[in-house]
């Protein structure tokens, strides 16, 4: 990427190190909130969307498996019993604070299989196919720069290692996605009030109405190498479920 280039932060276009900055100031400022907020914007349905990410994940004990922009750990937690104490959980995360509020909780919740990392998703720290699975759970939309991301989750892939990820996404039904935006409507306020801040959650609706649709994502991954790329739409593509391979 150049360095002139512009990306989107909401419907603003900046300077990809702008991009960097601000979303860590928007993920500082709600680290401690977050968790409760996903449940009262997606009435409680990420849960379930998670566990059909990990039900799709393939992954037997001693696999090894990278949760990216894994946050405050509540998918490394669904994941780590499935690889066991013989296999890794690699929770790898920009935002620190949510990562300490992650590592405290999995810790917590005597987790001693996952480790942690603070890194960019477009530079991982990690070997040429390090991983049998890596999943991306509602933080796509973040990554400064998507494509670098998905060239990088090709490259720490095993062969026939495969990448699953969950994200918002363009209901399919005009009518849905009116009522979607609409609700949408009520999350910066929301934010206020539980969090004191409104404006991350005015970035979050930004950030998802400037999200690649379904097909332009599944292309995304094609371009950058995976294989058997495919997705599921979930409540009329309010989300959904990406999945590719690496070759």
């Amino acid at each position: 990427m150049s360095t002139d280039s512009k990306v989107s932060f909401g419907r603003q276009e900046v300077a990809p190190a702008d991009k960097t900055r601000l979303v860590q100031d928007v993920f500082d400022r709600v680290a401690q909130r977050y968790d409760v907020m996903n449940d009262i914007m997606s009435l409680g349905t990420h849960r379930l969307f998670k566990r059909m990410v990990v039900e799709r994940s393939g992954l037997r004990p001693g696999m090894r498996v990278l949760d990216l922009a894994g946050g405050t750990g509540d998918m490394s937690a669904l994941l780590a019993p499935l690889v066991g104490e013989e296999g890794l959980v690699a929770l790898t995360d920009l935002n620190g604070e949510m990562m300490q509020v992650g590592r405290n909780r999995l810790l917590d919740d005597g987790h001693t299989e996952v480790a942690y990392c603070r890194a960019p998703a477009e530079h991982l720290p990690y070997a040429d196919g390090a991983f049998d699975c890596a999943v991306i759970s509602f933080g796509l939309r973040n990554f400064t720069s998507k494509e670098t991301a998905f060239c990088e989750l090709l490259r720490v892939l095993k062969p026939g290692g495969r990448l699953l990820v969950l994200e918002f996404s363009k209901p399919t039904d005009p009518l849905l996605g009116t009522l979607y935006k609409g609700f949408q409507s009520f999350w910066p306020a929301i934010g206020k009030t539980l969090v004191g801040n409104a404006q991350p959650y005015q970035y979050l609706v930004e950030s998802i109405e400037k999200h690649p649709e379904q097909k332009a994502l599944a292309l995304m991954m094609r371009d950058a190498g995976f294989k058997d790329v495919d997705y599921q739409d979930l409540i009329g593509g309010v989300a959904a479920i990406h999945e590719g391979t690496r070759p």
